[in-house]
């Protein structure tokens, strides 16, 4: 007996809705025509990759920061209206940005 049979028998006049579940991420950010640039640099001797261009509102950019991030599971902030993931990440942030629908352009190297 799973817990909505149980609830059932607790509540037998409730009537469940379906409510969809959409996914927090995705929902709402603002796709743009022009490219989002895709960078390499090192600093300090160490790799980043940088992510600068989106025109959007800065909390589109902030979750999408955020999914590049957990998806990738490594480090990075937001500043300056730039992403900065730690490492060299480019081919893999330009398909999953891709699959998303954006534009990429990369630059440097």
């Amino acid at each position: 007996m799973d817990l909505k049979d149980q609830l059932k028998n607790l509540f037998p006049d409730h009537e469940q809705e379906d409510i969809p579940v959409e996914n927090e991420a995705e929902k709402d950010i603002w796709l743009q025509d022009d490219p989002i640039i895709c960078k390499y640099e090192k600093r300090k001797g160490k790799p980043i990759t940088i992510l600068e261009g989106y025109t959007g509102a800065d909390e589109d950019f902030k979750k999408l920061a955020k999914e590049l991030k957990t998806k990738l599971s490594v480090g990075g902030s937001f500043k300056d209206n730039k992403i900065i993931i730690q490492g060299d990440y480019r081919d893999k942030i330009m398909t999953l940005l891709k699959d998303k629908g954006f534009a990429v352009k990369r630059v440097g190297g």
